[in-house]
C-alpha cells in the first residue's frame, strides 16, 4: 500500500506517531483506539519507504496468535511475502537469538523448552521429593516466575534476604528447580529472556551485531512488560533509539506475572531521553454509554495517566446491570438473552462473550447454555498441544533431541506400561541425584552394573535401546520422527480412535516441519493462542481477553470477593489492578454490555452470601439500566409438584441446512416445542428469518 494511503487511513495523532522516526515514541493508547493498527502500519510505512534501511524490523506482540495476525496484515499492506521476519513474542524472539548463538550461552545446542505444564510437573516432583505439600505447586511456580521476571536468581535472593520473613523453603525449591533445569538442559519461558540478556552483557559484540541488524523496534501492549523484558528492549534499542512502544496503563493486568506498570511512563521516558509522547483518545470500538461506564470505574484509580476516550459511534444502548438471588438465575438469564439475540437475527453466537473473574464460575453458566442448546467454547481452558497423547508424543520427540530431559523421561517411562515399578524409579532418582547426572544417563549406567534384577534391567534397557535406535536414524521432519516412534515404541498402538485422529491432525498440520522447529513451536504455544470461536459463544476469564472484542459482552459475578477478588483487596495497588481488570472486560464490548451478579453463589465447596461489587458504586445511574430480582416465596403446593417429563429428542439441530419449496435453502437457528407442536426458526438468505410450524412447513433436510 502506498505511503499516502497508509496515512489517509489514520487519524491525526496516529499519523504523527507513524511519521516520527528519528526519536523514541511512546504511544499512550486508550482501549479500542487502534494501537495495534498503528504498530502494524508503522512497520509497513518504514519498510515501504526504505527497504534497504528498514529491511529488518522487530515487532513484539503479546501472544503467538497476535504475531501471526500482525504478519498477515503487514503482508497484505505491502502486497509481498515477508520471509524470516522478526515478528513474535518476547519468548519466540529470544529463543531465535539463543538458537543462533547457542555456542556462546553455556548450553548444548539441543536444549529443550519447558512450557507451563512441564514447569509445574517439575515443581511438583521437587515438592514431593522435599516432603512439601504438593498442592502448592502453582503458587510456587508463580513466585519463581516473578523472581525471574525481575532478574532475581537464587544467589541474589540469598544475598539480599536479611529479614526473617523470607520463605526459606521457597528459596530451597527455587535452588533445586534451577539445578534440575540445568541438569535437564532445559529452559523455561523466563529463562529465554534471562539467557539472552546475559548473552548480550557477556558478549558486547553480539549485542552490537543485533543492534545494527534490527533497524527499528515496535512493541505492542507495552504496559504488561516485565522488568526482564524491558531490560532486553533497552539493550537492543538504546544505541539507535529507533523504537516505538504502545500501551495503556489502564489495561495493565499482569502484575502477578511480573509486569511493571511504571514502565509505560517513567522508566521509558528516563532511559530514552527526548521521547515523543502521543496520546490516542478516539475509541473505534465501543458506544458512548459503554465508554462512560468504563471511564467512571477506571477514573477512580489515582496513579494513572488521565485520559477520557471519545467515540463517534453514537450513544448506543444503556449498560444493563442485573442482580439475582442465585447464580442459577444469573446463568439462566444470560443464556436466555443470548438465545433471544440470536433468534432475532441481531447477532451470531461468535459475536457474544461471557466473562468471569475465576474459572469455577463457568460451571453453572455451561449448564445453562447446554439447556438452551447454545454452542460455546471456553477460551484458555485447554489447548490441542496439551492433550495427553500429544504431550506424550512430544515428550518422546524431546528425548530424541535431548536425552537429558528429565521431565519428558518421567512422563513416558511407563507410557506405554512397561512394568517399571515405583521402587525402581526411586532408585534411579536417588542415583541420578547422587551422581548429579540426568535420569537417562543414570539408567544407562545402572543397566550395566549390579544392583538391579535381570527383569528390571531388561525393561529399562528396552527403553534405552529403542530411543537410541530412533536417534540413529536421519530425522528431517516431524513425520519422520513419528514414524520411527511408531516402529520402535509401542505407544501409538495403545491409543483409541479419538487419540489417533489427534495424532493424524498433528501430522497433517506440521508433518513437513523440521523436528527442532516443531518442538520450539509447540513448547512456546500458550493456551491463549487458540482463540478462534466461529459459531460459538466465547467463555473466558477476564485475564484472557486482551486483544479481543465482541459485539455483546456479559460480565458475570460482579460481587465483592469475586470482582474485586478477595485476595486482592488488602492493598490499594492490588485493588487498582482489579479495577483495571474490570475496565478491560467492559471495553471489550462494542454494542451491548451486560453486568450481572448473584446474592448466593457456590464458591470453594460451600454456598456464600455475596454483596454487590464495590466498583458498581462508581457507575453513574443515568447511563445504566439497573434491575434487582427479589426472592419469590414458594407456594404451598410447590413441594408436591415433581416434573417427571423426559426431554424429547427434536428433529433438527441448530445449524442444520433445510430446503423450503418456496424460499429455498435455509439454516436452522432453533427447534423447539413438544410432540405435534414443534416449531423451527429458519434463516433464509433471500427472505430473512422465518418461524414455522414443522407439521405445515414441508421442509426437506439437506
Amino acid at each position: 500500500m502506498p505511503e499516502h494511503l497508509l496515512l489517509d487511513s489514520l487519524n491525526q495523532q496516529q499519523r504523527v506517531a507513524l511519521e516520527n522516526i528519528d526519536a523514541p515514541v511512546l504511544v499512550l493508547a486508550g482501549a479500542g483506539s487502534g494501537k495495534t493498527q498503528l504498530v502494524t502500519y508503522k512497520y509497513a510505512y518504514l519498510y515501504s519507504s526504505d527497504k534497504k534501511k528498514y529491511g529488518t524490523i522487530m515487532a513484539v506482540t503479546f501472544n503467538n496468535k497476535a504475531a501471526i495476525e500482525m504478519k498477515e496484515r503487514i503482508t497484505y499492506l505491502l502486497s509481498e511475502d515477508l520471509n524470516n521476519t522478526w515478528i513474535g513474542t518476547f519468548y519466540t524472539l529470544c529463543n531465535r537469538i539463543l538458537r543462533q548463538e547457542n555456542n556462546l550461552i553455556g548450553l548444548k545446542g539441543d536444549y529443550v523448552i519447558y512450557d507451563v505444564d512441564d514447569q509445574c510437573r517439575l515443581i511438583r516432583h521437587i515438592l514431593n521429593d522435599m516432603k512439601i505439600y504438593e498442592a502448592l505447586y502453582r503458587g510456587i511456580a508463580s513466585k519463581i516466575n516473578c523472581f525471574k521476571s525481575t532478574l532475581l536468581s537464587p544467589d541474589d535472593l540469598i544475598s539480599s534476604s536479611n529479614n526473617f520473613d523470607f520463605d526459606e523453603k521457597l528459596l530451597k525449591v527455587y535452588v533445586r528447580y534451577q539445578d534440575e533445569m540445568k541438569r535437564s538442559n532445559a529452559l523455561d519461558f523466563d529463562d529465554l529472556i534471562i539467557y539472552t540478556i546475559n548473552l548480550f552483557l557477556q558478549h558486547p559484540q553480539v549485542l552490537q551485531r543485533y543492534q545494527e541488524q534490527l533497524s527499528y523496534i515496535l512493541v505492542d501492549e507495552f504496559q504488561d512488560t516485565s522488568f526482564a523484558q524491558y531490560h532486553f528492549l533497552k539493550l537492543l534499542g538504546c544505541a539507535k533509539r529507533t523504537i516505538l512502544v504502545a500501551g495503556d496503563d489502564d489495561q495493565s493486568i499482569y502484575k502477578m506475572r511480573g509486569a511493571e506498570n511504571e514502565n509505560v511512563l517513567n522508566r521509558f521516558e528516563t532511559d530514552f531521553p527526548s521521547t515523543k509522547i502521543i496520546n490516542l483518545k478516539q475509541n473505534y470500538r465501543s458506544t458512548e454509554n459503554i465508554l462512560r461506564v468504563s471511564h467512571s470505574v477506571i477514573s477512580q484509580n489515582k496513579c494513572r495517566t488521565p485520559k477520557e476516550l471519545w467515540t463517534n459511534r453514537g450513544i448506543g444502548e444503556k449498560v444493563c446491570h442485573y442482580w439475582f438471588m442465585t447464580e442459577e438465575e444469573e446463568a439462566k438469564y444470560v443464556a436466555k438473552n443470548i438465545k433471544d439475540l440470536y433468534l432475532k437475527g441481531s447477532y451470531s453466537y461468535d459475536d457474544i462473550a461471557i466473562l468471569y473473574r475465576v474459572n469455577l464460575q463457568s460451571r453453572v453458566i455451561e449448564e445453562a447454555l447446554k439447556n438452551e442448546r447454545i454452542p460455546f467454547k471456553i477460551i484458555g481452558s485447554a489447548c490441542f498441544y496439551q492433550k495427553k497423547e500429544i504431550k506424550d508424543l512430544v515428550a518422546y520427540l524431546k528425548l530424541i533431541v535431548n536425552k537429558d530431559d528429565n521431565v519428558s523421561l518421567r512422563r513416558i517411562i511407563n507410557q506405554p506400561p512397561r512394568g517399571i515399578g515405583i521402587n525402581t524409579l526411586i532408585k534411579v532418582e536417588n542415583e541420578a541425584k547422587r551422581e548429579g547426572i540426568s535420569l537417562y544417563k543414570t539408567i544407562q549406567q545402572m543397566t550395566q552394573s549390579k544392583g538391579l534384577t535381570g527383569a528390571v534391567k531388561e525393561k529399562l534397557n528396552g527403553l534405552i535401546i529403542s530411543l537410541e535406535e530412533i536417534s540413529s536414524h536421519e530425522i528431517n521432519t516431524l513425520t519422520d520422527a513419528i514414524k520411527l516412534i511408531g516402529s520402535y515404541i509401542g505407544y501409538i498402538e495403545t491409543l483409541d480412535e479419538c487419540s489417533l485422529n489427534n495424532i493424524s491432525e498433528l501430522m497433517y498440520s506440521h508433518g513437513k516441519t523440521p523436528l527442532d522447529v516443531f518442538l520450539d513451536t509447540v513448547s512456546l504455544t500458550t493456551l491463549n493462542d487458540d482463540l478462534v470461536t466461529r459459531g460459538y459463544v466465547s467463555l473466558t476469564n477476564l485475564h484472557n481477553v486482551k486483544g479481543l472484542e465482541f459485539a455483546v459482552v456479559f460480565i458475570t459475578g460482579l460481587e465483592d470477593g469475586l470482582l474485586p477478588y478477595f485476595k486482592a483487596i488488602d492493598t490499594s495497588e492490588d485493588l487498582n489492578e482489579e479495577r483495571r481488570l474490570f475496565y478491560m472486560g467492559m471495553t471489550r464490548a462494542k454494542d451491548i454490555l451486560f453486568m450481572t451478579g448473584a446474592k448466593k453463589r457456590r464458591l470453594y465447596a460451600k454456598f456464600q452470601d455475596q454483596e454487590p461489587s464495590r466498583f458498581l458504586k462508581d457507575i453513574p445511574k443515568d447511563c445504566c439500566f439497573w434491575v434487582e430480582k427479589k426472592a419469590v416465596p414458594p407456594s404451598p403446593t410447590s413441594k408436591l409438584q415433581i416434573d417427571k417429563t423426559i426431554p424429547m429428542e427434536l428433529p433438527y439441530n441448530t445449524g442444520c441446512r433445510v430446503k423450503h419449496p418456496k424460499w429455498g435453502i435455509g439454516v436452522i437457528r432453533d427447534c423447539y416445542g413438544e410432540e405435534n407442536d414443534i416449531k423451527v426458526t429458519v434463516n433464509f438468505p433471500n427472505v430473512g428469518i422465518k418461524r414455522l410450524a414443522l407439521k405445515y412447513a414441508n421442509l426437506e433436510r439437506i
